[in-house]
């Protein structure tokens, strides 16, 4: 089954569905790195899309970028504006296809990450989402189908969970607090760790 707007309603669904938690759990890690408002950022533009999604287009690539208008409506947080870009960018790859074949995923997220490194000026190796996205890029090259996508996505956001949690953050806020970020999971990490496995 390729991925369509309706994979797309299916997964906001999961993520609505879970993201209060979610969202109480971001605002504890961000509030010892960052400003503390990660979590609302995903509890309300998650629920900004869920309540235009019975009306995406069958058109992916609209759909997408419907998402993102709905993603960038959240004020005064970094991760809905690079959400909302990284939308954006996979918008551009895909309008005018309806069906989007799984092989093609780790493209789409390459896209994705590209648009947030050019905007936020965050580069891999921080200590930061974009080190997640990377590693689950390279997770799910070759695979053909949502289930063994996911099992690699959610593999990989494991291990790089892992490999930099000893490490040191090295932008945004919390490269003021040093040293002292190692033992600590990035928030934005968290993030894209928690997204994924919504679908598990």
């Amino acid at each position: 089954m390729a991925l369509t707007t309706a994979t797309l309603r299916t997964g906001i669904e999961k993520i609505t569905a879970q993201v209060d938690p979610m969202g109480a759990h971001l605002n504890e890690l961000d509030g010892r790195l960052g400003d503390g408002d990660l979590g609302v950022t995903m509890v309300n533009g998650f629920n900004n899309i869920a309540s235009i999604a019975n009306d995406l287009p069958d058109d992916f690539g609209m759909a997408c970028m419907e998402c993102a208008k709905a993603m960038t409506k959240v004020s005064g947080s970094s991760f809905g504006t690079l959400m909302g870009i990284s939308l954006m960018a996979v918008a551009k790859q895909t309008k005018g296809e309806n069906e989007i074949d799984w092989e093609r995923l780790p493209d789409l997220l390459q896209a994705a990450l590209d648009a947030m490194i050019a905007r936020g000026g965050a580069s891999i190796g921080d200590k930061t989402m974009l080190d997640s996205l990377t590693a689950v890029i390279a997770s799910t090259a070759g695979k053909a189908t949502a289930e063994a996508a996911l099992e690699a996505a959610k593999a990989a956001a494991d291990s790089a969970l892992e490999e930099f949690h000893d490490k040191a953050c090295k932008i945004g806020r919390a490269r003021i607090f040093g040293d002292k970020t190692k033992g600590m999971d990035d928030p934005g990490m968290v993030a894209i760790k928690s997204l994924i496995d919504c679908f598990a």
